[in-house]
């Protein structure tokens, strides 16, 4: 016998007799023999499957069992001024405002403003056609002076005993009622200048020259906005803490980034029993620039904290029950409950829970836990965005 490479089961047999193709032959084993061999190589397969199966898998679940850092940004909590505010929303308002009427007809003989120019009261704003006012004033003015010597001689007379005091009494009765018709005469005459009744700009104007005005026909609209007031109805529960003279910030969208000045100029003393408000005007000067229309965002600051203990707002946990913030220590999250006070604008007192230089995670919150693993990437900024109320709400927090 010889190797062949056949399989050790198989066996080949030489012969030396016989005819030549004959010489070598294969010995097959016994079926039992075979099936003893395949069986043999399956367990040895099987096994060797096993044990790499089993290597793996410990592998994973040591890699499953090391749980990642979640990777947040923090803010210290650190001291600052705060202010205790109320916010509101509401548009600008003059001051004063006035409909110019007509208190006469007449054809438009000139008109002397456009729309925009100041205006200062008392100034003519349209001269209408007079001529009827003036012929009337011409005719009573005549009467009158006629009455009044007549009166003149009678009463020279009376005392004289020629008249008696009851045709006296006549002539100076018919003599006042002469100058009261007169003076109506005049009157009317001067409701031909048509005048503004009280200072500012001129909003919209309706006539031009040479349309026939009607009597109390508006014409002009006039506009004083040398003060602007904006009206916040407030809940009365702040009735004790909003009085007039407090400091005011407006806010307008149409001049973004802007921030003007006012002043609270007067309170309602009384609250509206249907809506449980009560009216808080505040005033500001408009320079020119501020108009009557514009939506402002108000915030009246009520009370200061010169060095308060503060976390930006957006380090707060959004839907808890209770204030809370995930504090970072030793390289892992943890829930901390706290006392809040005073909310100003992004930034929020915290009264209680907290110290100084405390580090406050105010990105990545969302995917964080209380003990979960954390990877600081960096400090935000000191001064980060904030979302503030979008209806009027107090800001403070007792």
């Amino acid at each position: 016998m010889y190797n062949t490479g056949i399989h050790p089961a198989i066996r080949i047999k030489s012969a030396t007799s016989g005819p030549p193709e004959m010489r070598h032959s294969l010995v097959f084993p016994r079926r039992g023999a075979v099936r003893a061999a395949v069986l043999a190589l399956s367990c040895v397969l099987a096994l060797g499957a096993c044990n790499g199966g089993s290597a793996d898998a410990q592998a994973k679940s040591t890699d499953e069992e090391k749980p990642e850092a979640v990777p947040v940004e923090v803010a210290k909590a650190e001291r600052r001024a705060v202010a205790a505010s109320y916010t509101g929303t509401a548009p600008l308002e003059p001051l004063g405002e006035s409909q110019v009427v007509a208190k006469t007809s007449g054809v438009a003989l000139s008109v002397l403003v456009e729309e925009g120019d100041v205006v200062r009261a008392g100034q003519t704003l349209v001269r209408l056609d007079s001529s009827r006012a003036q012929l009337q004033a011409a005719q009573t003015s005549a009467q009158m002076n006629k009455l009044q010597n007549q009166y003149a001689r009678s009463r020279q007379l009376a005392e004289q005993k020629l008249v008696s005091a009851a045709d006296n009494d006549q002539i100076r009765y018919d003599l006042e009622n002469a100058r009261a018709t007169n003076r109506l005469a005049n009157l009317e005459l001067s409701y031909a200048n048509v005048k503004a009744p009280i200072s500012g700009v001129i909003a919209s104007r309706s006539i031009k020259t040479g349309n026939f005005v009607q009597i109390n026909t508006p014409i002009f609209r006039i506009v004083d906005i040398s003060r602007l007031e904006a009206v916040l109805n407030v809940p009365e529960r702040e009735l004790a803490t909003l009085k007039a003279g407090l400091p005011v910030q407006l806010q307008v969208d149409a001049m973004p980034g802007k921030t003007f000045t006012g002043v609270v100029d007067r309170v309602a003393p009384v609250v509206d029993s249907g809506s449980g408000t009560f009216r808080v005007i505040a005033a500001f000067d408009s320079d020119g620039v501020l108009q009557p229309g514009m939506f402002g965002r108000i915030s009246i600051a009520y009370d200061q904290r010169a060095d308060a203990l503060v976390v930006p707002r957006v380090a707060l946990l959004d839907g808890e029950t209770s204030p809370a913030v995930f504090v970072v220590r030793d390289g892992k999250a943890a829930r901390v409950p706290v006392t809040l006070g005073y909310l100003d604008g992004e930034w929020a007192e915290v009264r209680d829970g907290l110290k100084l230089g405390d580090q406050v995670v105010v990105a990545g919150k969302t995917a964080v836990r209380d003990g979960s693993l954390v990877q600081v990437l960096g400090e935000a900024p000191a001064k980060i965005a904030a979302n503030k109320p979008a209806k009027a709400t107090s800001e403070s927090q007792q």
